[in-house]
């Protein structure tokens, strides 16, 4: 039983997070970035303050942060070792964002249109944050902070404990340069209101920097 314990723990923060973001992109798209303040975020949670706080330091965080750096860090390192550097990131991002796209697809049901055209509800809340990032400087100072913490997960996912520098550096520049072509995918998917693929969308930005296949 007290394996278990560790795992309850981290689902039932886990729901708490997911709960409060998810009140406060309500919150913020309904009644603007700058208007909603924590304390309004809080009540609309039936939390305390301080507990959003402990779970999104920072405002910014309520829209800004999720859990796809250890995901994304933990299938990097997965992939053969042997395999291309940017290709092995790069194929990770494409391949980690279709399998979140499907499941959470899944986890919504059938599409309710006569098309079969739909989105989950992954994608309807990466839209919103996109948008509210796109249109609120704040945000948009801080994604360099949550893109450079992506950028330290990649690296330290594929360098040992004493990397060589050199080797440190390549893998540096790989994942920023990756990370850069994703971001480019992921603007022009907000532009478009979600409507292209994003997985192929992240797929052609990455081939277009590397002329290489990464779907």
């Amino acid at each position: 039983m007290s394996g278990e314990r560790p795992n309850l723990r981290e689902r039932r923060r886990t729901e708490t997070q997911r709960m409060i973001q998810s009140h406060a992109m309500r919150l913020f798209i309904e009644h603007g970035y700058d208007a909603t303040t924590v304390d309004h975020v809080a009540r609309a949670s039936g939390v305390s303050t301080m507990t959003v706080y402990r779970h999104f330091p920072t405002k910014e965080d309520l829209v800004l942060y999720d859990q796809y750096d250890p995901l994304i860090a933990a299938r990097v390192a997965a992939r053969p070792a042997d395999e291309p550097l940017v290709r092995r990131i790069g194929r990770t991002l494409v391949e980690t964002t279709r399998a979140l796209v499907e499941a959470s697809r899944t986890a919504a049901g059938p599409a309710d249109d006569a098309w079969g055209a739909r989105s989950s509800p992954e994608e309807d809340l990466l839209l919103a944050r996109l948008r509210l990032m796109i249109d609120t400087p704040a945000l948009r100072a801080r994604h360099l902070d949550s893109q450079f913490a992506t950028q330290k997960a990649i690296v330290d996912a594929l360098l040992g404990d004493a990397p060589e520098p050199e080797v440190e550096f390549r893998t540096w520049v790989a994942a920023s340069t990756c990370l850069a072509a994703m971001h480019v995918a992921l603007m022009r998917w907000a532009q478009e209101d979600g409507r292209p693929d994003l997985p192929g969308l992240i797929a052609a930005a990455l081939g277009a920097a590397f002329d290489d296949d990464f779907d």
